[in-house]
């Protein structure tokens, strides 16, 4: 797996701050969030876990969420906002009529809440035990199989359909998914 990106101890506004939109040039988007981090910026880069194929061997990486996006706090009226801009790795800050154009209050914040500590997002559908499923991570990705329980540690038991049998086994509810979504 990738390893974890911390770029900024406190992702909290304060005063005029507000979240903004920075478009960065392709696969740069944790080149680009150190840059800014470098440059005393506050960045979000929320992540998923996504399962790589690649020469017949699966690998879990933490992938951008946005891909070619990241998040940016800003003052506008105590920030130079046109050096983002002139960053590595950034390709523009998002603006309309020539000002940067905030997203709307909120969003950004519950990414946050839904990250764990590495910016990983929490992207886990609601789950029924008896309902079939897909396990979209780790070892076992792109297994069907039933979901039996689910316990409060966000752990869930899935019987897997494998090798012409069933087999039980305990994976976290962030790699399972109904099994009809993509």
């Amino acid at each position: 797996m990738d390893a974890p990106i911390d770029y900024c101890p406190s992702l909290t506004l304060g005063g005029q701050e507000r979240w903004f939109v920075v478009r960065t040039q392709p696969h740069r988007e944790a080149f680009a969030a150190r840059q800014l981090a470098n440059q005393n910026y506050r960045v979000f880069l929320p992540r998923f876990l996504k399962v790589r194929r690649h020469a017949r061997k699966f690998k879990t990486i933490s992938a951008p969420l946005f891909p070619g996006y990241l998040f940016i706090i800003l003052n506008l009226t105590r920030d130079r906002w046109r050096s983002v801009n002139g960053t590595y790795g950034v390709d523009r800050l998002l603006t309309r009529s020539g000002q940067p154009e905030p997203v709307p209050h909120g969003l950004v914040e519950q990414f946050i809440m839904a990250a764990t500590p590495e910016g990983n997002v929490h992207t886990c559908p609601v789950l029924k035990a008896g309902q079939a499923v897909r396990v979209s991570a780790g070892p076992f990705a792109d297994l069907l199989g039933t979901l039996e329980t689910m316990d409060s540690a966000e752990r869930v038991r899935v019987l897997l359909h494998l090798l012409g049998g069933q087999v039980s086994v305990n994976l976290p509810a962030t790699f399972v998914m109904p099994a009809g979504s993509p």
